[in-house]
């Protein structure tokens, strides 16, 4: 079934959306936080997975104050990430086509991510796609992590146009709130959870990838 009418900006998280990176950032945290002696089980880490790279690091280690210390730590996880991720990283089925066709139609794509400048750089560049992208809204540019709103309004502002001509694409629970939050209609992508999830937190429709998403563009 199709949309009723396009949008005149697509907004895009980055980790689960445009890559299928999840798993390796999971991967990584276990591992930083063991080398740590942070020792947690997946679904104890899942609890506690959300906002961005600084409040995550507070929340795990609510004893360090300095802000250099905290920033170093994060640094170390996401060295980590990239590492791991590296040999295996490619873009979710179809994002290249969808990007290419959407610039046709004249809908601008922004990317709205809770990843920082470094993480930001390994994706876009290492899939080829930064051009694509009209904006690019990272953690440095936020307060607040998803399920708050914030990355996704300064997103907004960046595209001029109102909440309600965009779209948001997500694959997890705390940016389907915020993509709502925000005032957007919300496509759930299921990289990292069902549809029923998806929906259940506030999806509008769900697709499996970009080539499925495609099809509202022909």
């Amino acid at each position: 079934m199709k949309f009723s009418r396009l949008p005149k900006a697509i907004l895009f998280d980055m980790d689960g959306t445009l890559v299928d990176s999840i798993p390796f950032h999971q991967e990584a945290w276990l591992r930083f936080l063991e080398s740590h002696g942070i020792h947690l089980g997946p679904d104890e880490f899942h609890a506690q997975n959300h906002g961005t790279i600084d409040e995550m690091i507070r929340r795990f280690f609510p004893a360090v104050q300095d802000s250099t210390a905290l920033y170093a730590l994060g640094q170390e996880k996401e060295k980590m990430y990239r590492e791991i991720y590296k040999p295996h990283i490619h873009e979710v089925a179809g994002l290249t086509p969808f990007l290419e066709r959407i610039h046709t139609l004249g809908i601008q794509a922004h990317l709205a991510t809770m990843g920082d400048r470094p993480n930001i750089d390994f994706v876009l560049d290492g899939l080829g796609i930064r051009s694509f992208f009209s904006s690019i809204t990272g953690a440095e540019e936020v307060s607040k992590g998803k399920p708050n709103p914030e990355v996704f309004l300064r997103s907004i502002e960046k595209a001029k146009v109102h909440a309600s001509d965009c779209w948001v694409l997500e694959d997890s629970k705390g940016g389907i709130l915020a993509g709502a939050a925000a005032g957007c209609l919300v496509i759930g992508i299921t990289t990292s959870h069902s549809p029923e999830e998806l929906i259940s937190y506030g999806a509008d429709r769900t697709v499996v990838d970009f080539l499925e998403l495609m099809e509202e563009f022909c």
